[in-house]
């Protein structure tokens, strides 16, 4: 994903003087064509991230759209004054292209493990907030990104992701997209949690639960409209997703299901990190099975909410 990514920002440059690109701290070769065809236009910055933004908002005030990439926590924790006054207030067209969302790099433990950054991001106006599947949404995200007026965060997965979303509806920033109708039950998610979320949808529906998947690559601004109008209908809504349950999507679908006024009521559950630290070290696969964000886990979840299972004890 990370390289999809950064492979379009150097063709979107290709085309368009405006854009300027300044790496953090990467590897030896990150974007060489870029900076080899384009030198006035590619910057390779030291660790020293706030100064990072602080340069990136100086850019786009004088025309630039620049994009930034470095390790999510840092421009998120980091960061977050001079995203806030420096890019946020003045709505520079600054895109924050952020490695490791979720716990991608749980063999550095929790200093690099982001499971706050939608959460921190989702508080401050005119920030929009990305996070595709797979690879090949994010191909079709990144050109939507150039002429968006205001800061974009773009929050990256580990790479090598299954393609699971599908290229027959153009990618529009702030668009959910239904992925799978259903009646009994609906699942949303954000990221590469769209997977797990298909494949608990297609375990329900062998046991003749229809279950819909809505899947929102924009956290922010949320897609009110496409969500009420899934969610009506269905008795049972769970949020999945590689983060925290505290402020992220399921924060955000929480907050609107509690003003939407349905006339029938709904039972509603948040699957994501719980609200601790990571506490071990390993995988971001073996992380996401300590804290049960699987499809075995939303299918169980969604069962007791049909009251077809009793609720199983929570991970300590």
């Amino acid at each position: 994903m990370r390289k999809t990514c950064l492979d379009m920002v150097y063709e979107l440059a290709r085309k368009d003087s405006r854009i300027f690109f300044i790496g953090s701290d990467l590897g030896v070769g990150t974007l060489k064509q870029f900076k080899t065809e384009m030198p006035n236009r590619f910057l390779m910055e030291g660790v020293s991230e706030a100064n990072l933004v602080g340069m990136a908002a100086g850019l786009a005030l004088e025309g630039k759209i620049v994009y930034i990439n470095t390790i999510a926590t840092f421009l998120t924790r980091r960061c977050f004054e001079q995203v806030a006054l420096d890019l946020c207030l003045h709505k520079a067209n600054v895109r924050l292209i952020a490695n490791g969302g979720g716990v991608v790099y749980a063999p550095l433990g929790p200093t690099h493990e982001a499971i706050e950054d939608i959460a921190i991001f989702r508080t401050l106006p005119r920030m929009t907030i990305l996070a595709p599947a797979d690879a090949e949404e994010m191909r079709r995200l990144m050109p939507a990104t150039v002429d968006h007026q205001g800061p974009i965060y773009i929050r990256l997965g580990k790479g090598g992701d299954p393609v699971v979303t599908n290229d027959r509806v153009p990618f529009q920033i702030g668009k959910a997209y239904p992925m799978k109708e259903g009646s009994d039950a609906l699942i949303v998610s954000t990221g590469i949690m769209l997977k797990a979320a298909l494949e608990a949808a297609a375990s329900l529906e062998a046991v003749g639960i229809k279950t819909g998947v809505l899947h929102v690559p924009t956290v922010k601004p949320f897609d009110q409209e496409t969500f009420l109008e899934k969610a009506r209908p269905v008795p049972a809504i769970v949020t999945v997703e590689e983060h925290s349950v505290i402020g992220g999507l399921g924060g955000a679908v929480a907050e609107i299901m509690a003003e939407a006024g349905f006339q029938t009521p709904k039972r509603f559950r948040r699957i994501g990190i719980p609200d601790v630290f990571p506490d071990q070290y390993g995988s971001q696969a073996s992380l996401l099975r300590r804290y049960e964000i699987t499809a075995e886990k939303i299918v169980s979840v969604i069962r007791q909410l049909r009251g077809l299972e009793q609720p199983q004890p929570q991970p300590a």
